[in-house]
């Protein structure tokens, strides 16, 4: 591992990786390719489909850059090897120099036959030309779009690399390399899947991701997905004309309260399990009077007379659910990222408990 060769390897890989697939700290520390070659690009607001057919164009060169600039890393990592002069390289880096350079000229022939024409052959403008009418091209479409994307009730959604746009006429999204486009009165929307996560990355906070299939009747419009969070499924409905269909019965949790109840449930599910004891019969809830009381709080999370939490010596009286919407009541509704570590005192006796206390009845 302390070989210079074998570290610039390791390093490079991570480098590209990152450059590829943009994490929230190359995109914090504006190393993306919007942000570098902005002056080129020009205004997203004031040009939005230009700026990212431009976009869309560069970003496949520069990825295609990416094996070449590992060799010429390589020429400086590992002098001995004698990578500069190519003929006198080992067989092997022969071999990847000349994959590399034919991956290179391959983006530059590719963005060049886009070029050509005004950018006619691009994928982008190839798209918008689908929603032109006779006699008319793409470029009329371009103009409708960046006239609506310039509004400021245009519904948003997701990282540069894979965002969401909703306008008054059309539905959105883009892609690294494309941009997928609809229009409004021709598509229909469907919800076919979610996802749901205990903890997000980005804020510490429960999260579901759902999975929109847009889909128009215009043949020359292929189907696409669209992802976005469950807490903005009621915005993104606002700017839709059409109704969206939710073909799979995908339970949709519309606020953040709904999230945590279902993370909630997980965790108490991964806690200790409490044993009735025999003869015990267990009572209706006393929050939903529906279902059986099924938790009991033990003090499991630390020993006695460490922490906040305390002993509670209640019987078990309250269901799974009601639990988890009592311990989401008394939570600070402006900092979602700290229920999960909270302390909250029993409904009943006012005994301090977390979420590691709260035990599953067998």
């Amino acid at each position: 591992m302390d070989r210079p060769e074998t570290t610039f390897t390791l390093a490079y890989i991570v480098f590209a990786l990152c450059f590829v697939f943009t994490p929230n700290e190359f995109r914090s520390a504006g190393f993306t390719v919007q942000h570098m070659f902005s002056p080129w690009l020009g205004s997203e607001d004031m040009g939005f489909i230009q700026h990212h057919v431009r976009r869309s164009a560069l970003t496949a060169l520069l990825h295609c850059c990416l094996p070449l600039g590992y060799y010429a890393g390589m020429c400086l990592a590992a002098p001995e090897q004698d990578l500069l002069q190519v003929h006198r390289a080992a067989r092997g880096w022969q071999l990847y120099f000349c994959f590399s350079l034919t991956v290179l000229l391959l983006g530059c022939v590719l963005v060049f036959v886009w070029s050509r024409r005004g950018w006619e052959n691009h994928p982008i403008c190839r798209a918008l030309s689908a929603h032109a009418l006779q006699r008319s091209s793409w470029r009329a479409v371009a103009s409708s779009i960046n006239t609506e994307f310039r509004r400021i009730d245009k519904f948003s959604s997701g990282c540069p690399s894979a965002r969401v746009i909703v306008t008054d006429s059309w539905v959105m999204k883009v892609s690294t390399y494309s941009l997928h486009i609809a229009l409004q009165q021709d598509c229909h929307l469907t919800v076919t899947g979610s996802t749901q996560h205990s903890l997000s990355p980005e804020l510490n906070t429960p999260l579901q991701i759902l999975t929109i299939t847009v889909a128009s009747i215009n043949p020359r419009v292929q189907p696409f997905l669209i992802r976005l969070k469950s807490t903005e499924y009621a915005e993104l409905q606002e700017k839709l004309h059409a109704p969206i269909r939710n073909a799979a019965n995908v339970v949709i949790h519309l606020t953040m309260s709904e999230l945590f109840l279902e993370t909630f449930k997980t965790y108490v599910k991964m806690n200790a399990v409490y044993e009735c004891p025999s003869g015990q019969e267990l009572e209706p809830c006393i929050g939903c009077m529906q279902a059986r009381a099924a938790v009991k709080l033990l003090r499991l999370c630390q020993a006695d007379g460490e922490g906040e939490c305390q002993q509670c010596f209640c019987r078990p009286m309250w269901c799974l659910t009601c639990m988890g919407k009592w311990f989401a009541s008394r939570q600070d509704q402006q900092t979602p990222e700290t229920w999960l570590s909270s302390r909250v005192p029993c409904p009943t006796c006012r005994a301090k408990f977390c979420i590691l206390d709260v035990c599953s009845i067998e």
